[in-house]
């Protein structure tokens, strides 16, 4: 509801006072009502539990919904620039007070906005989220970018009218920045990418920590939605029966779940220890 508005305040003012960069604002800020909802849509499917047809649950759908949201930042910035192009050279009276009102009330609603999604996007893992608040960052610099060109033509019409145009052009290489470093990451979850190595590291301190495991040999993750899978190689003594290394096994998969929240689930292959010198190699077997 705030984005419709500022959106609407903007380009309504935006018309009003012939200003190229507070119009382009509130076409970004249309473009955010869009993202917003993809956003939420998205997060409604993801936090469907598994089914049969999706065992890993739904959270890929979450990191789709990213994925447009830079496409849409991207593609938004792209027409800005060339709308904002198109108008240099125009002449028009300069954006008054109401002009730089627009654009400061944009910039403190936006601010709340974004500290608030990065604050919860990043509790609850969620890159649709967090990309979101960075949308709204974008909408931050963008705002101030503007502020900027429509304080200047406004100061002086004859030498800086050119400017409010200019600005709206700024704001569009803004949008576009921010929108192929979503589209970077959210590719980059959709390839399977590992976490962080200090992630990885506290998984494999959980799964030593669980009494009968005597070493992780492989240990990787990738993220579905909000939370990691993990598949997790460990080694237990040669000489315990399959039984008891199927325990052991569950109780990695418990301890993990249990003490790293972020993990949705573990799936736990046990080998047999290394002995006497004996050198693993890449696929689990053993030579000497």
């Amino acid at each position: 509801m705030a984005s419709a508005l500022l959106a609407v305040l903007n380009i309504v003012i935006g018309i009003v006072t012939t200003s190229t960069s507070v119009f382009a604002t509130g076409i970004e800020f249309m473009g955010d009502v869009l993202a917003s909802s993809v956003v939420l849509l998205g997060m409604f499917v993801a936090v469907r539990p598994a089914d049969e047809d999706h065992p890993y649950g739904h959270g890929r759908i979450e990191t789709l919904a990213a994925l447009v949201v830079g496409l849409i930042l991207a593609g938004g910035g792209a027409g800005i620039c060339w709308n904002s192009l198109q108008a240099v050279g125009e002449v028009h009276p300069p954006p008054g007070p109401v002009a730089i009102l627009a654009l400061l009330v944009a910039i403190a609603v936006r601010g709340i906005m974004s500290g608030i999604k990065f604050t919860v996007g990043r509790r609850i893992q969620s890159a649709s989220l967090v990309a979101d608040a960075w949308n709204d960052t974008v909408d931050i610099l963008a705002a101030l970018v503007a502020l900027t060109a429509v304080g200047l033509a406004t100061y002086d019409r004859e030498r800086f009218l050119a400017a409010d145009h200019y600005g709206g052009f700024a704001v569009g290489v803004i949008v576009i920045l921010i929108g192929l470093r979503v589209l970077r990451d959210a590719s980059l979850e959709l390839m399977d990418t590992m976490p962080p190595s200090a992630m990885i590291e506290r998984v494999r301190a959980t799964a030593l920590a669980v009494p009968g495991v005597e070493g992780v040999d492989k240990a990787y993750a990738r993220k579905t939605g909000f939370k990691y899978h993990v598949d997790l190689h460990i080694e237990v003594d040669p000489a315990l029966t399959v039984a008891a290394s199927h325990v052991i096994a569950g109780q990695v998969r418990s301890q993990t779940r249990a003490q790293l929240g972020w993990v949705a689930d573990v799936l736990v292959h046990v080998e047999p220890a290394r002995r006497d010198g004996a050198k693993r190699l890449g696929d689990g077997a053993e030579q000497p």
